[in-house]
């Protein structure tokens, strides 16, 4: 009933041109919706493989009481839930989930949109956030999801001949197809399988398999290992030893080494509090504070930071606490087993009908790469100067740890990263140097052209059947699909026809929202996964309680937040973060002879209402 009445009102007036209370029930009802017709299973009927439920009397300490290294048995009655090494869902039919081919995969060619609508011609920041909310949601994908590759089996995406970048075709590798596939998958869509675990169990930095989990514990006391104060190199790889180490720059070694403090942090906390607990029971347990204490800051600090909407604020906080709000809480912790009322952590797990995974069109909005400037401004955390201007490929790759390492004072590249902006998320805003990046191995590839290229080739819809199947009314003319009226002539004469249209082009076009960071597009993928990632998780739902995180580990994530982990680490960065509400936001800059320090760009009006990340 609910449902039927916000979609008649939604015909004329979207949910965030509602009053305010009528936008929070319209954003409930999306939810319920997105939730009923939106989560679409891909694994083999009836698999003879999968691993048997297991009671919990009978499941081993591990099993039970900890998050395992693969992310297997979080649901004991379906232990392969979620697991690393298992496939992606879908929010969209299967039916069409099918990906182009022929023409239809090059058509039009990825790289002359990467060049025309996407290059950036003039850095766009998004003024309402600082660098760190760039770095943090690429330290959260990493956490989330990944694709494998298979070097030897590439896609070539042609060049034009003035296309001075490239002397010939751009090749780039083929997503690796899922081999666990059987005769029962014959009538599905491909399918492609996660790396990552799929839970939010801070995997990238625990890691997702029982290797990588070994050589980042010290076996000492729970912690991690830490190199006079910096993560140690890997030998095979020459970047951090962490749990995910990919496209690795200087904005994930901080994020990294961060909690890496914070989790041996933890473990000091529990050791001196039960001094009974084992080396694996102190690990076990700060692995459940710190993922929880990161979905808190997520859900809590990042998104209201990212969606600067009086409506989105008050849900995304009732995600954690309920409209009940943090004080009552506090006071008396949960007053209802309802998730709309007390919050999700500490409700009753629920996978709404579907088995709980992570999806393409999830991975396919959280394409961010507008996000990064081209420069890194490294400023005093003491007076303001200006100490250094890094391009980015100074900061990337093997070069990161020199950066970290090398005496730039780490407190200094947090202050630059608080006062610095990201790039908003728009056509014509894609860094120049990521459309012509050489990987280490001698791989030459443009990455907007690469976005592009990945959502035709994992079936993926485009942007106005994307629209659809997310109920949403798709756009008829090119002048519908954005507000910009040259972009509207651009898109018109690179796709024709604006069913045409990529979906990343086209969120990249779309006008969102005021006050939002991303497309109303992403965002409904983004309401149906974020609160999902939440409540299907055992450790956030039925376990979240003493019982497993500990009196001392349930009120060390009610306490932090990402600023208090921040000063505890950095107390440098106390006159920055005095009088900043949230750590994603501008920081307070210090000053230079009076005057404030320079800015990679000036901060314009407009900007304001830029996207920022999705």
């Amino acid at each position: 009933m609910l449902r039927r009445f916000y979609a008649r009102i939604n015909r004329s007036r979207p949910w965030h041109r509602l009053p305010f209370l009528l936008g929070l029930f319209n954003l409930i009802a999306l939810r319920d919706e997105l939730r009923e017709q939106n989560l679409h299973d891909t694994r083999t009927p009836e698999d003879p493989g999968r691993s048997p439920a297991v009671a919990t009397d009978d499941a081993t300490d591990e099993q039970r009481r900890f998050r395992t290294p693969d992310g297997s048995y979080n649901d004991l009655s379906d232990p392969d839930m979620g697991r690393a090494g298992t496939r992606f869902a879908r929010n969209i039919p299967l039916a069409h989930a099918w990906p182009a081919e022929g023409d239809e995969l090059m058509t039009p060619n990825p790289r002359e949109i990467s060049r025309r609508l996407m290059r950036r011609d003039a850095f766009t920041p998004a003024t309402s956030l600082n660098l760190l909310a760039a770095a943090w949601i690429q330290f959260q994908t990493h956490d989330w999801f990944a694709h494998a590759r298979e070097p030897a089996d590439v896609i070539e995406i042609d060049v034009a001949e003035d296309d001075d970048w490239f002397e010939s075709p751009m090749r780039v590798p083929k997503t690796k197809a899922d081999d666990t596939r059987t005769d029962a998958d014959r009538d599905l869509p491909p399918t492609y399988i996660n790396s990552q675990s799929h839970w939010w169990d801070a995997s990238a930095i625990y890691g997702s398999t029982a290797q990588r989990r070994d050589e980042v514990r010290s076996h000492v006391d729970g912690k991690l290992v830490l190199k006079d104060g910096h993560l140690p190199l890997d030998p095979e790889t020459g970047v951090a030893l962490t749990g995910f180490s990919e496209n690795w720059w200087v904005g994930l070694g901080l994020l990294h080494t961060l909690f890496t403090l914070e989790h041996n942090a933890v473990c000091d906390r529990l050791k001196n509090t039960y001094p009974g607990m084992t080396d694996d029971e102190l690990f076990g347990t700060a692995q459940l504070v710190i993922s929880a204490l990161i979905a808190k800051i997520h859900t809590v600090e990042w998104t209201p930071a990212i969606i600067s909407h009086p409506v989105l604020k008050v849900a995304m906080r009732a995600n954690w606490w309920g409209l009940a709000e943090e004080k009552l809480h506090r006071l008396f912790g949960r007053i209802s087993k309802s998730e709309v009322i007390s919050g999700i952590p500490g409700s009753a797990f629920d996978h709404h009908g579907s088995p709980y995974q992570l999806t393409e069109e999830f991975a396919a909005v959280y394409r961010l790469h507008p996000l990064l400037p081209d420069t890194l401004e490294v400023h005093s955390v003491d007076d303001g100067s200006l100490i250094d201007s890094m391009e980015f490929q100074e900061i990337i790759l093997l070069d990161a740890h020199r950066v970290l390492t090398s005496g730039t004072r780490v407190a200094d590249l947090w202050y630059s990263f608080g006062v610095q902006h990201p790039g908003a998320v728009q056509l014509h805003n894609f860094p120049r140097w990521m459309q012509d990046l050489t990987l280490p191995d001698g791989l030459r590839l443009d990455l907007a052209a690469l976005d592009i290229m990945r959502d035709r080739e994992r079936g993926v819809p485009r942007y106005n059947e994307f629209r659809r199947l997310l109920h949403l009314r798709p756009a008829a003319t090119f002048d519908e699909l954005t507000d910009n009226p040259v972009w509207a002539r651009e898109l018109e004469e690179m796709y024709g026809d604006v069913e045409q249209v990529d979906l990343q082009v086209g969120m990249h076009a779309e006008t969102p929202p005021r006050g939002f960071g991303f497309s109303d597009t992403a965002f409904r993928v983004f309401i149906l996964m974020a609160s999902r990632r939440l409540k299907s998780d055992r450790f956030l739902t039925d376990c979240y309680t003493e019982e497993y995180y500990t009196k001392t580990g349930m009120q060390w994530i009610a306490d932090n937040d990402m600023s208090s982990i921040l000063l505890r680490h950095y107390p440098q960065l106390a006159p920055a973060l005095a009088g900043v509400d949230n750590a994603f936001a501008p920081w307070t800059m210090r000053r230079v002879g009076g005057t404030a320090p320079r800015q990679t760009a000036p901060a314009t009006a407009a900007a304001d209402t830029a996207p920022a990340t999705s």
